[in-house]
Protein backbone atom coordinates (compact mmCIF):
# COMPACT_ATOMS: atom_id res chain seq x y z
CA UNK A 1 0.00 0.00 0.00
CA UNK A 2 1.51 3.34 -1.06
CA UNK A 3 1.26 6.36 1.21
CA UNK A 4 0.35 8.77 -1.59
CA UNK A 5 -3.31 7.83 -1.30
CA UNK A 6 -5.83 10.00 0.54
CA UNK A 7 -6.47 9.31 4.26
CA UNK A 8 -9.97 8.00 3.54
CA UNK A 9 -8.46 5.31 1.31
CA UNK A 10 -5.53 4.49 3.58
CA UNK A 11 -7.90 4.02 6.52
CA UNK A 12 -9.66 1.25 4.63
CA UNK A 13 -6.87 -0.55 2.77
CA UNK A 14 -3.78 -0.32 5.03
CA UNK A 15 -3.03 -3.34 7.18
CA UNK A 16 -4.85 -5.87 5.04
CA UNK A 17 -2.93 -9.18 5.08
CA UNK A 18 -5.08 -11.98 3.73
CA UNK A 19 -4.60 -15.51 4.98
CA UNK A 20 -4.63 -18.69 2.91
CA UNK A 21 -8.44 -18.45 2.96
CA UNK A 22 -8.38 -15.14 1.06
CA UNK A 23 -11.01 -13.49 3.25
CA UNK A 24 -12.33 -10.04 2.31
CA UNK A 25 -12.58 -8.57 5.80
CA UNK A 26 -9.51 -8.44 8.05
CA UNK A 27 -8.95 -11.61 10.08
CA UNK A 28 -9.22 -11.74 13.86
CA UNK A 29 -6.44 -13.84 15.40
CA UNK A 30 -7.61 -14.90 18.86
CA UNK A 31 -4.61 -16.85 20.07
CA UNK A 32 -2.23 -16.44 22.96
CA UNK A 33 0.81 -17.92 21.23
CA UNK A 34 2.23 -19.04 17.90
CA UNK A 35 3.77 -22.34 16.79
CA UNK A 36 7.28 -22.63 15.34
CA UNK A 37 8.48 -25.00 12.63
CA UNK A 38 11.57 -26.02 14.57
CA UNK A 39 13.67 -25.35 17.65
CA UNK A 40 16.00 -23.27 15.49
CA UNK A 41 13.14 -21.08 14.30
CA UNK A 42 11.88 -20.62 17.86
CA UNK A 43 15.36 -19.52 18.94
CA UNK A 44 15.65 -17.14 15.99
CA UNK A 45 12.25 -15.57 16.73
CA UNK A 46 12.95 -15.10 20.43
CA UNK A 47 16.36 -13.58 19.77
CA UNK A 48 15.00 -11.18 17.17
CA UNK A 49 17.10 -12.64 14.33
CA UNK A 50 13.94 -13.65 12.46
CA UNK A 51 10.79 -11.52 12.32
CA UNK A 52 7.48 -13.13 13.17
CA UNK A 53 4.87 -13.69 15.83
CA UNK A 54 5.83 -15.21 19.16
CA UNK A 55 3.33 -14.40 21.89
CA UNK A 56 0.31 -12.08 21.79
CA UNK A 57 1.53 -9.96 24.67
CA UNK A 58 3.79 -8.25 22.12
CA UNK A 59 3.17 -9.78 18.67
CA UNK A 60 -0.20 -10.54 17.09
CA UNK A 61 -1.25 -10.19 13.43
CA UNK A 62 -4.49 -8.34 14.21
CA UNK A 63 -2.71 -5.89 16.49
CA UNK A 64 -0.03 -5.41 13.83
CA UNK A 65 -2.68 -4.56 11.24
CA UNK A 66 -4.19 -1.93 13.56
CA UNK A 67 -0.73 -0.48 14.23
CA UNK A 68 0.07 -0.26 10.53
CA UNK A 69 -3.19 1.51 9.73
CA UNK A 70 -2.84 4.11 12.47
CA UNK A 71 0.84 4.71 11.66
CA UNK A 72 0.01 5.51 8.04
CA UNK A 73 -2.71 7.95 9.07
CA UNK A 74 -0.38 9.74 11.52
CA UNK A 75 2.55 9.76 9.11
CA UNK A 76 4.62 7.73 11.59
CA UNK A 77 7.28 5.12 10.94
CA UNK A 78 6.01 2.86 13.70
CA UNK A 79 3.17 2.34 16.15
CA UNK A 80 2.95 0.42 19.42
CA UNK A 81 -0.59 -0.44 20.53
CA UNK A 82 -1.49 -0.66 24.22
CA UNK A 83 -4.45 -1.65 26.37
CA UNK A 84 -5.71 1.93 26.90
CA UNK A 85 -4.75 5.55 26.43
CA UNK A 86 -3.42 5.76 29.97
CA UNK A 87 -1.33 2.62 29.46
CA UNK A 88 0.10 4.27 26.35
CA UNK A 89 1.24 7.25 28.43
CA UNK A 90 2.63 4.95 31.13
CA UNK A 91 4.47 2.80 28.57
CA UNK A 92 5.95 5.88 26.91
CA UNK A 93 7.23 7.33 30.18
CA UNK A 94 8.48 4.06 31.66
CA UNK A 95 10.21 3.16 28.41
CA UNK A 96 12.01 6.49 28.02
CA UNK A 97 12.66 7.81 31.53
CA UNK A 98 14.50 6.73 34.68
CA UNK A 99 14.58 7.80 38.32
CA UNK A 100 15.94 11.31 38.56
CA UNK A 101 14.51 12.44 35.23
CA UNK A 102 12.17 15.41 34.83
CA UNK A 103 9.03 16.05 32.77
CA UNK A 104 7.62 19.41 31.71
CA UNK A 105 3.89 18.99 31.14
CA UNK A 106 0.93 21.13 30.27
CA UNK A 107 -1.16 22.24 33.22
CA UNK A 108 -4.21 21.48 31.08
CA UNK A 109 -4.19 17.68 31.02
CA UNK A 110 -6.73 14.91 31.51
CA UNK A 111 -7.18 14.31 35.24
CA UNK A 112 -5.82 10.76 35.17
CA UNK A 113 -2.68 11.96 33.39
CA UNK A 114 -2.12 14.56 36.12
CA UNK A 115 -2.62 11.87 38.76
CA UNK A 116 -0.17 9.55 37.01
CA UNK A 117 2.52 12.23 36.86
CA UNK A 118 1.93 13.66 40.35
CA UNK A 119 1.01 10.63 42.44
CA UNK A 120 2.61 7.59 40.79
CA UNK A 121 5.65 8.58 38.76
CA UNK A 122 6.84 10.82 41.61
CA UNK A 123 7.13 7.72 43.82
CA UNK A 124 9.72 6.36 41.40
CA UNK A 125 11.83 9.51 41.29
CA UNK A 126 10.38 11.10 38.15
CA UNK A 127 9.34 14.69 38.81
CA UNK A 128 6.95 16.86 36.79
CA UNK A 129 6.66 20.62 36.41
CA UNK A 130 3.29 21.83 35.11
CA UNK A 131 3.20 24.94 32.92
CA UNK A 132 0.76 26.88 30.76
CA UNK A 133 -0.45 25.02 27.68
CA UNK A 134 -0.43 28.24 25.67
CA UNK A 135 2.77 30.06 26.74
CA UNK A 136 5.93 28.56 25.19
CA UNK A 137 8.08 30.82 27.39
CA UNK A 138 6.94 28.88 30.47
CA UNK A 139 8.11 25.63 28.87
CA UNK A 140 11.50 27.14 28.13
CA UNK A 141 11.83 28.47 31.68
CA UNK A 142 10.91 25.09 33.20
CA UNK A 143 13.68 23.14 31.45
CA UNK A 144 16.29 21.65 33.81
CA UNK A 145 19.50 19.73 33.08
CA UNK A 146 17.61 16.49 33.83
CA UNK A 147 14.52 17.29 31.72
CA UNK A 148 13.84 14.47 29.27
CA UNK A 149 10.24 14.89 28.11
CA UNK A 150 7.69 17.56 27.16
CA UNK A 151 4.12 16.24 27.39
CA UNK A 152 0.94 17.97 26.26
CA UNK A 153 -2.49 17.41 24.82
CA UNK A 154 -3.91 19.81 22.26
CA UNK A 155 -6.72 20.65 22.26
CA UNK A 156 -6.69 20.22 26.01
CA UNK A 157 -9.28 18.38 28.07
CA UNK A 158 -11.74 19.95 28.84
CA UNK A 159 -11.07 23.62 27.98
CA UNK A 160 -9.82 22.97 24.43
CA UNK A 161 -6.74 25.13 24.91
CA UNK A 162 -4.45 24.99 21.88
CA UNK A 163 -0.70 24.54 22.25
CA UNK A 164 1.67 25.69 19.53
CA UNK A 165 3.20 22.33 18.62
CA UNK A 166 5.81 23.76 16.24
CA UNK A 167 7.00 26.33 18.79
CA UNK A 168 7.26 23.73 21.55
CA UNK A 169 9.06 21.35 19.19
CA UNK A 170 11.74 23.98 18.59
CA UNK A 171 12.23 24.49 22.33
CA UNK A 172 12.34 20.74 22.92
CA UNK A 173 14.94 20.18 20.22
CA UNK A 174 17.17 22.96 21.54
CA UNK A 175 16.93 21.42 25.01
CA UNK A 176 17.54 17.89 23.74
CA UNK A 177 14.24 16.51 25.06
CA UNK A 178 11.42 14.53 23.46
CA UNK A 179 8.06 16.13 22.71
CA UNK A 180 5.00 13.89 23.13
CA UNK A 181 1.57 15.08 22.01
CA UNK A 182 -1.71 13.46 23.01
CA UNK A 183 -3.73 13.66 19.78
CA UNK A 184 -6.87 12.00 21.13
CA UNK A 185 -9.23 14.94 20.56
CA UNK A 186 -8.22 15.59 16.95
CA UNK A 187 -7.15 12.23 15.53
CA UNK A 188 -4.83 12.27 12.49
CA UNK A 189 -7.77 13.33 10.33
CA UNK A 190 -7.66 16.82 11.87
CA UNK A 191 -4.08 17.14 13.14
CA UNK A 192 -0.73 15.41 12.59
CA UNK A 193 1.69 16.46 15.37
CA UNK A 194 4.68 14.60 13.89
CA UNK A 195 4.59 16.87 10.84
CA UNK A 196 4.73 19.86 13.20
CA UNK A 197 7.88 18.59 14.91
CA UNK A 198 6.63 16.30 17.69
CA UNK A 199 8.67 13.17 18.43
CA UNK A 200 5.81 11.06 19.76
CA UNK A 201 2.04 10.93 19.39
CA UNK A 202 -0.20 9.36 22.01
CA UNK A 203 -3.73 8.08 21.41
CA UNK A 204 -6.58 6.80 23.49
CA UNK A 205 -8.00 4.57 20.77
CA UNK A 206 -11.00 4.11 23.05
CA UNK A 207 -12.31 7.43 21.76
CA UNK A 208 -12.64 8.44 18.11
CA UNK A 209 -10.56 5.61 16.64
CA UNK A 210 -13.09 3.04 17.85
CA UNK A 211 -15.85 5.59 17.50
CA UNK A 212 -18.71 3.70 19.11
CA UNK A 213 -17.66 3.32 22.74
CA UNK A 214 -17.11 -0.44 22.52
CA UNK A 215 -13.54 -1.20 23.60
CA UNK A 216 -10.44 0.23 25.29
CA UNK A 217 -7.20 0.81 23.44
CA UNK A 218 -4.18 3.07 23.19
CA UNK A 219 -1.22 3.76 20.94
CA UNK A 220 2.21 5.39 20.78
CA UNK A 221 3.57 6.56 17.42
CA UNK A 222 6.86 7.99 16.19
CA UNK A 223 10.12 7.05 14.55
CA UNK A 224 10.92 3.35 14.52
CA UNK A 225 14.21 3.57 16.42
CA UNK A 226 12.64 5.71 19.16
CA UNK A 227 9.80 3.26 19.70
CA UNK A 228 11.62 -0.02 19.20
CA UNK A 229 15.12 0.65 20.53
CA UNK A 230 14.70 3.23 23.31
CA UNK A 231 12.90 1.01 25.81
CA UNK A 232 9.25 1.64 24.90
CA UNK A 233 8.73 -1.68 23.10
CA UNK A 234 10.84 -3.46 25.70
CA UNK A 235 8.53 -2.18 28.45
CA UNK A 236 5.47 -3.39 26.55
CA UNK A 237 7.04 -6.80 25.88
CA UNK A 238 8.07 -7.24 29.51
CA UNK A 239 5.30 -5.57 31.52
CA UNK A 240 2.45 -6.41 29.17
CA UNK A 241 0.11 -3.36 28.99
CA UNK A 242 -0.96 -4.96 25.72
CA UNK A 243 -3.88 -4.45 23.38
CA UNK A 244 -5.99 -7.57 22.89
CA UNK A 245 -6.51 -8.90 19.38
CA UNK A 246 -10.28 -8.48 19.69
CA UNK A 247 -10.02 -4.83 20.71
CA UNK A 248 -7.47 -4.23 17.97
CA UNK A 249 -9.90 -5.65 15.40
CA UNK A 250 -12.71 -3.37 16.60
CA UNK A 251 -10.43 -0.33 16.41
CA UNK A 252 -9.08 -1.42 13.03
CA UNK A 253 -12.61 -1.53 11.64
CA UNK A 254 -13.51 1.72 13.39
CA UNK A 255 -10.75 3.55 11.54
CA UNK A 256 -12.40 2.72 8.22
CA UNK A 257 -15.09 5.34 8.92
CA UNK A 258 -12.88 7.70 10.96
CA UNK A 259 -12.71 10.47 8.36
CA UNK A 260 -16.46 10.53 7.78
CA UNK A 261 -17.22 10.51 11.49
CA UNK A 262 -14.70 13.15 12.53
CA UNK A 263 -15.90 15.57 9.88
CA UNK A 264 -19.50 15.09 11.00
CA UNK A 265 -18.56 15.44 14.69
CA UNK A 266 -16.79 18.71 13.85
CA UNK A 267 -19.68 20.12 11.82
CA UNK A 268 -22.19 19.29 14.54
CA UNK A 269 -19.95 20.63 17.29
CA UNK A 270 -19.53 23.97 15.53
CA UNK A 271 -23.29 24.36 15.18
CA UNK A 272 -23.90 23.53 18.85
CA UNK A 273 -21.08 25.85 19.96
CA UNK A 274 -22.47 28.75 17.95
CA UNK A 275 -25.89 28.23 19.54
CA UNK A 276 -24.48 28.01 23.07
CA UNK A 277 -22.52 31.22 22.55
CA UNK A 278 -25.79 33.11 22.08
CA UNK A 279 -27.63 31.55 25.04
CA UNK A 280 -28.25 33.94 27.96
CA UNK A 281 -27.65 31.23 30.59
CA UNK A 282 -24.20 30.42 29.21
CA UNK A 283 -21.28 32.49 30.45
CA UNK A 284 -18.58 31.27 28.08
CA UNK A 285 -18.03 28.69 25.35
CA UNK A 286 -14.73 26.91 24.71
CA UNK A 287 -14.46 25.64 21.14
CA UNK A 288 -11.42 26.13 18.85
CA UNK A 289 -13.62 26.56 15.79
CA UNK A 290 -15.18 29.75 17.16
CA UNK A 291 -13.48 33.08 16.39
CA UNK A 292 -13.97 33.95 20.09
CA UNK A 293 -11.61 31.15 21.15
CA UNK A 294 -8.31 32.65 22.40
CA UNK A 295 -6.22 30.39 20.15
CA UNK A 296 -8.64 30.23 17.20
CA UNK A 297 -6.07 31.44 14.66
CA UNK A 298 -3.47 28.92 15.86
CA UNK A 299 -6.05 26.13 15.87
CA UNK A 300 -6.99 26.83 12.28
CA UNK A 301 -3.30 26.70 11.29
CA UNK A 302 -2.47 23.35 12.83
CA UNK A 303 -5.92 21.71 12.69
CA UNK A 304 -8.28 21.18 9.77
CA UNK A 305 -11.42 21.75 11.90
CA UNK A 306 -12.32 22.67 15.47
CA UNK A 307 -13.00 19.05 16.42
CA UNK A 308 -15.93 17.46 18.22
CA UNK A 309 -15.50 18.68 21.81
CA UNK A 310 -17.38 21.71 23.15
CA UNK A 311 -17.09 22.96 26.72
CA UNK A 312 -19.10 25.78 28.27
CA UNK A 313 -19.67 27.49 31.60
CA UNK A 314 -23.23 27.65 32.91
CA UNK A 315 -24.11 30.74 34.92
CA UNK A 316 -24.93 29.71 38.48
CA UNK A 317 -22.07 27.31 39.23
CA UNK A 318 -22.34 23.61 40.00
CA UNK A 319 -26.04 23.60 40.86
CA UNK A 320 -26.98 25.13 37.52
CA UNK A 321 -24.56 22.87 35.63
CA UNK A 322 -25.95 19.75 37.27
CA UNK A 323 -29.49 20.81 36.28
CA UNK A 324 -28.38 20.78 32.64
CA UNK A 325 -26.88 17.32 33.04
CA UNK A 326 -29.90 15.88 34.84
CA UNK A 327 -32.34 17.33 32.31
CA UNK A 328 -30.60 15.73 29.33
CA UNK A 329 -32.55 12.96 27.62
CA UNK A 330 -30.50 12.32 24.48
CA UNK A 331 -26.97 12.91 25.74
CA UNK A 332 -25.40 10.14 27.79
CA UNK A 333 -24.14 11.19 31.21
CA UNK A 334 -20.68 9.68 30.94
CA UNK A 335 -17.10 10.87 30.74
CA UNK A 336 -16.23 8.96 27.57
CA UNK A 337 -15.95 10.82 24.28
CA UNK A 338 -15.58 10.17 20.57
CA UNK A 339 -18.77 8.10 20.42
CA UNK A 340 -21.53 8.32 17.84
CA UNK A 341 -23.75 9.13 20.84
CA UNK A 342 -23.21 12.56 22.38
CA UNK A 343 -21.92 12.53 25.93
CA UNK A 344 -22.20 15.16 28.65
CA UNK A 345 -20.06 15.41 31.79
CA UNK A 346 -19.22 17.75 34.66
CA UNK A 347 -15.39 17.70 34.65
CA UNK A 348 -14.86 19.10 38.16
CA UNK A 349 -16.56 16.07 39.71
CA UNK A 350 -15.72 13.38 37.12
CA UNK A 351 -12.68 13.49 34.83
CA UNK A 352 -10.84 15.93 37.10
CA UNK A 353 -12.47 14.98 40.39
CA UNK A 354 -9.40 13.17 41.74
CA UNK A 355 -7.05 16.14 41.46
CA UNK A 356 -6.91 18.88 44.07
CA UNK A 357 -9.17 21.93 44.07
CA UNK A 358 -6.06 24.07 43.68
CA UNK A 359 -4.98 22.14 40.59
CA UNK A 360 -8.46 22.40 39.07
CA UNK A 361 -8.56 26.14 39.67
CA UNK A 362 -5.08 26.54 38.17
CA UNK A 363 -6.28 24.67 35.10
CA UNK A 364 -9.39 26.86 34.82
CA UNK A 365 -11.85 24.05 35.55
CA UNK A 366 -14.67 25.76 37.43
CA UNK A 367 -17.77 24.28 39.02
CA UNK A 368 -20.06 25.62 36.30
CA UNK A 369 -18.11 23.97 33.47
CA UNK A 370 -19.67 21.23 31.32
CA UNK A 371 -18.08 19.28 28.48
CA UNK A 372 -19.98 17.87 25.51
CA UNK A 373 -18.49 15.31 23.18
CA UNK A 374 -20.80 16.05 20.27
CA UNK A 375 -21.98 12.91 18.53
CA UNK A 376 -23.67 12.21 15.23
CA UNK A 377 -27.23 13.05 16.24
CA UNK A 378 -29.08 15.99 14.70
CA UNK A 379 -27.60 19.23 16.05
CA UNK A 380 -31.13 20.60 16.42
CA UNK A 381 -32.06 17.70 18.69
CA UNK A 382 -28.91 18.23 20.74
CA UNK A 383 -29.67 21.93 21.16
CA UNK A 384 -33.19 21.06 22.33
CA UNK A 385 -31.74 18.58 24.80
CA UNK A 386 -29.48 21.26 26.29
CA UNK A 387 -32.17 23.93 26.24
CA UNK A 388 -34.31 21.85 28.60
CA UNK A 389 -31.79 22.30 31.41
CA UNK A 390 -30.79 25.85 30.51
CA UNK A 391 -34.27 27.30 31.08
Amino acid sequence: MTNDLDPETLAIHTGVHRSQFNEHSESLYLTSSFVFDSAAQAAARFSGQEPGNIYSRFTNPTVTAMQERLAVLEGAEACIATASGMSAILTCVMGLLSAGDHIVASRSLFGSTVSLFNNILSRFGIQTTFVSATDPAEWQAAVRPNTRLFFLETPSNPLTEISDIAALAEIAKRAGVWLAVDNCFCTPIIQQPLKLGADLVIHSATKYLDGQGRVLGGAILGKRDLLMDSGIFSFLRTAGPSLSAFNAWIILKGMETLSLRVKAHSDHALEVARWLETHPRVGRVFYPGLPSHPQHELAMRQQKTGGGIVSFEVKGGREAAWRVVDAARLMSITANLGDTKSTLTHPATTTHGRISQEAREAAGIRDGLLRIAVGLESPDDLKADLARGLQ
